[in-house]
């Protein structure tokens, strides 16, 4: 059964540990040895006369403390836990942003939506990978990398036009933020289905996009 972190307790027996208490750089570390996923570290929160505000500096920034710190972030990403792990040592409080075209793609949906997609796959008995909840009420399925590729024509097919639907695919240029990254005052990302020995392969874009289009369809 599909499980959200915090809000209904988990029924996977082989879970990796929970992420509660662990400190950014763990988490990143762990993110680069366990999973193989390339990470780097982005902005993070500084208090302002007790306000928490974005390292950028932009008092007004849409993503505060979760968005890349410098335009060449993509030759920074890493896949070695040991660059990590030196990475977050210079700056603990780092966001941990995850590269998307690479070891994964990422198919990006609302928060409404993506809650229904989860309803419909269960009951199709759809196998997935790992999906991330953001405080900016945003789902992120974890799927094969070039859905970003495939997904435009694949919609298509299912009668919509791209356009007409509220649903993306990340690929090469792009990232999405790591549990357990914080958004400013707005909270955390967190696991909507979190990574499990289970689901270290992958769907393919095509597996989830029926249920992922019709919940798109229906939230409009």
């Amino acid at each position: 059964m599909f499980s959200v972190e915090e809000t209904i307790p988990a029924t996977e027996a082989a879970q990796i540990p929970k992420q509660r208490g662990e400190t950014l750089l763990e988490t990143a570390v762990r993110y680069a040895e366990e999973r193989h996923w390339d990470v780097f570290p982005g902005t993070w929160l500084e208090a302002v006369d007790g306000v928490q505000l974005c390292s950028c500096g932009d008092a007004t920034c849409p993503a505060p403390g979760a968005h890349a710190a410098r335009p060449d972030w993509a030759s920074q990403a890493t896949g070695s836990a040991t660059v990590a792990r030196r990475m977050w040592q210079k700056q603990p409080n780092a966001s941990i942003l995850l590269p998307t075209g690479r070891t994964f793609d990422a198919i990006s949906v609302p928060e409404t939506a993506g809650f229904l997609a989860l309803a419909r796959m269960e009951r199709m008995e759809l196998s997935l990978g790992p999906v991330t909840l953001t405080p900016d009420r945003r789902m992120h399925f974890f799927v094969l990398p070039g859905a970003s590729v495939k997904v435009p024509e694949l919609v298509r097919k299912l009668g919509w036009s791209v356009g007409s639907l509220d649903l993306v695919a990340l690929g090469e240029g792009a990232y999405v933020a790591g549990p357990p990254t914080r958004f400013g005052s707005r909270g955390a990302v967190q696991w909507a289905c979190r990574p499990t020995p289970a689901n270290r392969w992958l769907p393919d874009a095509e597996e989830l996009i029926s249920p992922l289009a019709y919940a798109c369809g229906r939230d409009r």
